[in-house]
């Protein structure tokens, strides 16, 4: 598929980018070697394939889902700069 000036000149208005008359020809060059390089994509046969999100396979690291009972307030509140009565206190942010 090749892709005209008028076309390249649309597609850089669509897209909110100011191109020069003369820098147009290589734009259009440029997005017909884009839309070539897509067609012989395309022409792969990736039938059995999976998708995979990496060339390398990976897995994520999981902990021990264990239930605790939580009662951990005060060392929490101990890394807070500002603590008082068991929340941690915040600036005012409302003018």
């Amino acid at each position: 598929m090749s892709i005209t000036e008028d076309q390249a000149r649309k597609v850089a208005h669509l897209a909110r980018i100011a191109v020069d008359d003369a820098a147009l020809p290589a734009l259009a060059r440029d997005l017909s070697g884009i839309l070539h390089f897509m067609d012989q994509l395309n022409e792969v046969d990736v039938e059995g394939v999976e998708p995979m999100t990496g060339v390398t396979p990976m897995r994520l690291k999981r902990r021990e889902d264990v239930v605790t009972s939580g009662d951990m307030a005060d060392r929490i509140l101990s890394n807070a700069p500002d603590a008082r009565e068991g929340f941690f206190a915040v600036p005012k942010v409302v003018e």
